[in-house]
């Protein structure tokens, strides 16, 4: 038998590198057993063929690997970037633009779905923090029923410290505020999603601090300021009604930025160049972009980066 017309699987030898050495010098020294004892020239000849065949199979081997991998690398990326994993949460950095669950049989249209196809068909992911369709930052993900529980509990008695980053047109005076104003529907609107600050409304407290003040000379609204803020309690939309609420609505918020035409031009897919241009960024530029709670004895702290057009947005100022 000739080992040169039958070399051993690259599949098997790219699974695990000391196995595929193992099982490579065990047919070795199958092959040498065959030769006879006596032809010490033939089993040298046998041992340099099979040991050159052998090295050229694993080089192979290891490039097929490294393609796989990075593969599997660029098909993460492109469902979303993770910021932390272990064998209960997925912490994701969600991208501006993509809904938290299903509304299209699309399986790449929401979060959910995507971590659905990233865990495997058999898993079964919650969500504990859901943030709006345009807005960016850390969500945590729960692998089970009973991590899931565990946090919304944690989530329901407010023990979680969440902070965002938000654009919003104007320059705030103040280095720091607090906006207690209480929120319920805004049964003036004809979106049915919008609240208000109403008096007969839900507890509501916004802490915001001015990270940065600075002005984009090209536009007809000259003067931003970028703002970290920090929930005490978590209402529907309540960073964005409370910012336009005090005169300095969220930079592309088309609901709560002064004319909510531009939502339901949005939502009936009738927005023209003008508007657009009034809206300055595709998506409203909040950013959730830090979260920390205890759980099971340990402080968890996750961060979250923003998008580069945000960045760009600020820094290029």
């Amino acid at each position: 038998m000739d080992l040169a017309s039958n070399p051993p699987s690259p599949v098997s030898t790219a699974r695990c590198g000391h196995v595929a050495a193992k099982f490579s010098w065990s047919r070795l020294s199958l092959v040498v057993r065959w030769a006879p004892h006596n032809d010490r020239p033939r089993r040298q000849r046998i041992i340099a063929r099979t040991t050159f065949i052998l090295t050229i199979v694993v080089k192979i081997a290891r490039v097929h690997l490294k393609v796989l991998i990075h593969n599997y690398s660029q098909s993460v990326q492109n469902l979303f970037e993770i910021i932390y994993e272990d064998c209960e949460l997925l912490v994701i950095n969600k991208p501006a633009g993509l809904v938290c669950h299903p509304t299209k049989t699309d399986e790449y249209s929401s979060l959910i779905s995507r971590v659905r196809l990233y865990l495997g068909k058999d898993s079964h992911p919650q969500l504990v923090n859901r943030l709006d369709r345009e807005t960016s930052g850390a969500t945590i993900v729960a692998k089970s029923a009973v991590a899931a529980r565990q946090l919304r509990k944690i989530w329901e008695s407010r023990e979680v410290e969440k902070e965002y980053l938000a654009i919003v047109h104007g320059d705030i005076e103040r280095n720091h505020g607090t906006i207690n104003a209480p929120l319920g529907k805004d049964e003036s609107s004809k979106v049915a999603v919008k609240d208000c600050v109403r008096a007969d409304g839900a507890v509501a407290l916004t802490e915001f601090w001015v990270e940065k003040r600075f002005e984009r000379a090209e536009l007809p609204q000259r003067c931003f300021s970028l703002l970290r803020i920090r929930l005490h309690t978590g209402r529907k939309h309540q960073i964005r009604i409370h910012l336009a609420h005090i005169g300095y609505p969220i930079v592309g918020d088309k609901l709560y930025g002064g004319d909510e035409d531009l939502y339901l031009a949005l939502v009936e897919d009738r927005l023209t160049a003008e508007q657009w241009q009034r809206l300055i960024l595709r998506n409203q530029a909040l950013h959730a972009s830090r979260v920390r709670f205890d759980w099971n004895g340990n402080e968890r702290v996750f961060e979250a980066k923003p998008e580069n057009i945000f960045s760009e947005f600020v820094d290029d100022a």
